[in-house]
């Protein structure tokens, strides 16, 4: 492992643009490293691991929420939008991460989390200590219930997480939180949140940070009868389940929420070099283009290939209509294969097309049991095809390892939510956001110092320490510390032109007279004409193997 303090400063550069085609790395600060040695991952941890940032050869890191937190959704439950959690850090440690990713040439993108507060949040304590109707309680969506004295909720609305998505005060009134109760839903019709949200933009954009990442960025707007009005005139759940026409829905996607997002592209635009953000938002393909056009958030995640099935024809489906709507909306497509919140990649592609995922993780993980080795090799072959995508790729710690998803963790040390409030339906997101592992051996790995990770490291996570792949020349580590390097290389306009190619194939040039072809096919074919840059797999001159990407220098080859 290199530390810090042998990084090479390159400085970033005023670059307008540099998120455009940007590879961005994102961190879940309490599972990447931990410097204390009590179990949880710490600034000071990626601190002293910005060595390996900097030779993966990454452009930006995207941090999630490292904010204080009682961790009821893994910190997007935030008591403080300005400060740090103690057991990650300091506004100290924060402003050092961003001189030594900043002298390393690399930017920082954080993660706001703009729908709802925790319940610890000063301004939920207030409105819970204010009387129904005050000023406290309307920063929130907390309306009347039905029935004698209130007594039954709103609407029988679920949440997203399970159980109802109304959490009685005690006294009549009913908080919304379209996540866990200890998330109570912002009001965002109010002057004072827009206003509290834009001093949070702003503290962290004036300590250098290049960028936000806008957790579930659809959601905040509701329909004015969310918030007043006659709950007899509230849609059912059944209803909500129905689907609405576009923009309509009562807290879903609804288009005034981009008066929100100009506000906060005037206040981005203030700095030198504007901050960029990234969108998500669940919402159609087509809906997405608002929240990525220029006078808004500039980009919105595609989780499109994330969703996709191993599958030649569903890729190019999904590309070339990416590609269209970043054009349309003059922003660039983001490429996606795993994060925080979905079973990793190596995993999802080493069962087959069609598993339920979610009851496959609930009964263990072993039925089918996963082909990890073909799970890598397509995992692979769909990142080298992503890199060669005009657009950002967004790569999540640990897949640089090949890492699978920890599909066995005991119920007992789960965290997520979603395993609690679905009564066991659904394990939820533990199974990715196990810690990494740095060296073959130890109690965590190398994770930490000390003590076991909080979440508990399987036996086999040895197998794919950065330690040991840092020896391995063909191991994935080196495979992407190759591919960025490749893909930096080779890097041009935002363009693309298909190629023809066989049903099993997807074939495409780009600027510069390089080619990037993945064969999806059980078997091998030719081997186009190109020498070779790099290759998910060992190639030879005349046949692509099953399960391969290619990419091809065919000009002045």
């Amino acid at each position: 492992m290199t530390s810090a303090t042998s990084t090479t400063s390159t400085s970033v550069t005023s670059d307008r643009d540099w998120w455009r085609q940007a590879v961005v790395y994102q961190i879940y600060p309490r599972s990447f490293a931990d410097a204390n040695g009590d179990g949880i991952g710490d600034l000071r941890g990626i601190i002293d691991h910005a060595g390996h940032l900097v030779r993966l050869g990454v452009d930006a890191v995207w941090l999630s929420p490292f904010y204080p937190s009682a961790l009821a959704d893994g910190g997007y439950d935030v008591d403080d939008y300005r400060a740090v959690a103690p057991e990650l850090g300091t506004l100290d440690d924060f402003d050092e991460l961003v001189s030594v990713l900043h002298g390393a040439g690399i930017r920082l993108i954080v993660d706001i989390v703009p729908n709802h507060t925790s319940n610890r949040h000063a301004w939920f304590r207030e409105a819970l200590a204010s009387p129904p109707g005050s000023a406290a309680r309307n920063r929130y969506v907390i309306r009347r219930g039905t029935g004698p004295d209130g007594a039954e909720p709103p609407t029988d609305w679920r949440s997203f997480f399970g159980g109802p998505a109304w959490e009685p005060i005690g006294d009549g009134d009913w908080y919304l939180h379209l996540f866990a109760p200890e998330q109570p839903d912002l009001n965002w019709a109010l002057d004072e949140v827009r206003e509290d949200f834009l001093t949070t933009l702003r503290f962290w954009s004036d300590r250098g940070v290049d960028g936000f990442r806008i957790d579930v960025a659809h959601l905040l707007v509701k329909d004015a009868s969310v918030i007043g009005g006659a709950a007899a005139d509230l849609p059912t759940q059944e209803r909500i389940q129905a689907g609405f026409p576009d923009g309509q829905h009562p807290f879903e996607g609804r288009d005034e929420v981009h008066e929100i997002y100009r506000t906060w592209r005037a206040l981005f635009d203030e700095y030198d070099p504007p901050r960029m953000a990234v969108a998500e938002a669940w919402v159609a393909a087509h809906r997405r283009v608002a929240f990525a056009r220029p006078e808004g958030l500039g980009q919105a995640f595609n989780f499109d290939l994330l969703l996709t099935p191993w599958d030649a024809a569903a890729f190019t489906k999904v590309i070339t209509e990416n590609l269209a709507l970043s054009a349309e909306a003059g922003a660039s497509s983001t490429w996606v294969f795993s994060n925080h919140d979905m079973v990793r990649h190596v995993t999802r592609y080493a069962v087959p097309n069609g598993t339920d995922l979610v009851a496959w993780l609930r009964a263990g993980g072993h039925d089918p049991e996963p082909d990890l080795e073909r799970g890598l090799r397509r995992a692979r072959a769909a990142t080298l095809l992503a890199l060669a995508l005009p657009g950002s790729t967004y790569v999540y710690q640990g897949e640089e390892l090949g890492l699978p998803e920890v599909t066995d963790l005991p119920a007992d040390v789960l965290q997520d939510p979603t395993f609690v409030r679905t009564e066991g339906a659904e394990k939820g997101r533990d199974g990715c956001r196990v810690p990494l592992p740095w060296t073959e051996t130890g109690e965590s790995f190398g994770f930490g110092p000390g003590t076991a990770s909080h979440l508990p490291q399987p036996e086999w996570f040895g197998a794919y320490a950065v330690e040991r792949e840092l020896n391995e020349p063909a191991s994935t580590l080196h495979f992407y510390i190759d591919a960025l390097a490749a893909r930096r290389s080779l890097q041009g306009a935002e363009e693309l032109s298909w190629r023809t190619s066989t049903a099993d194939v997807v074939a495409f040039e780009r600027p510069g007279g390089w080619v990037s072809v993945t064969n999806f096919g059980e078997h091998p074919v030719p081997m186009p004409e190109g020498r070779v840059v790099i290759a998910s797999r060992a190639v030879d001159a005349l046949e692509l193997p099953a399960e391969t990407t290619v990419w091809l220098q065919t000009t002045g080859a």
